[in-house]
């Protein structure tokens, strides 16, 4: 798909080619040495910025809430992030491919600068993927929101504020860096872009994820 295009078209085509394709065995992983620039992974043009710590190895997941790929995807990620040494540092960025994608983004933004992530990230998904809820408006995360238990007045307070606007912003702009044309996907150390488009599976693309993490490990 094309990037600022996304629609429900483009994720039913995506749908077909991640379900049709067959997942890597124990065995297939094993031997899975190397993987392929142009192939497996792509290397950007410019190096895209980062907020890892120092000594620490960056991954991005980009995703958008409303994505079925990425709720699906959401669980195995989790396994894969439990497992990771210490030196990776893994953060999530959503993505705005439309301005009505904005509301999600600030969402996410505001539960995180409330230390509500690890409580609500999951319901997010659970509420539109599960419930059916449309949470496409400021009206309609903020009420979703309350309901969780947040004061609605702080949240909307936050929601419209500059750091919550600046964050948003700065994550647009990271999704350009990356050339994101669809979700979920992964960078790696502002120097490395997969997907499941790209890598066939999203469950190949954490193998290739690993990969490029020992690439950025050796510093190649």
């Amino acid at each position: 798909m094309q990037r600022r295009e996304f629609s429900l078209s483009a994720a039913t085509v995506a749908a077909a080619t991640l379900g049709g394709t067959m997942a890597l065995s124990p065995a297939a992983q094993a031997q899975a040495k190397s993987f392929q620039e142009g192939t497996d992974y792509l290397l950007l043009d410019k190096i895209a910025g980062t907020e890892a710590p120092a000594g620490k190895i960056e991954v991005v997941e980009f995703f958008w809430y409303s994505c079925p790929h990425c709720n699906h995807f959401e669980p195995q990620l989790e396994g894969w992030i439990k497992k990771l040494p210490k030196d990776v540092y893994v953060r999530r960025v959503p993505v705005s491919f439309r301005p009505d994608f904005e509301p999600q983004q600030r969402l996410f933004y505001v539960l995180e600068s409330m230390g509500k992530v690890d409580e609500l990230h999951k319901k997010v998904f659970y509420a539109i993927h599960v419930e059916k809820q449309s949470l496409t408006t400021a009206d309609q995360v903020a009420a979703w929101a309350e309901k969780q238990g947040i004061n609605k007045a702080k949240f909307v307070e936050a929601y419209n504020s500059f750091p919550i606007a600046t964050k948003t912003r700065k994550a647009t702009l990271l999704q350009d860096a990356y050339k994101v044309d669809g979700v979920p996907a992964l960078g790696v150390a502002g120097r490395y872009f997969t997907s499941g488009s790209v890598a066939q599976t999203m469950e190949r693309a954490l193998l290739v994820t690993d990969y490029l993490v020992g690439l950025a490990r050796k510093g190649k």
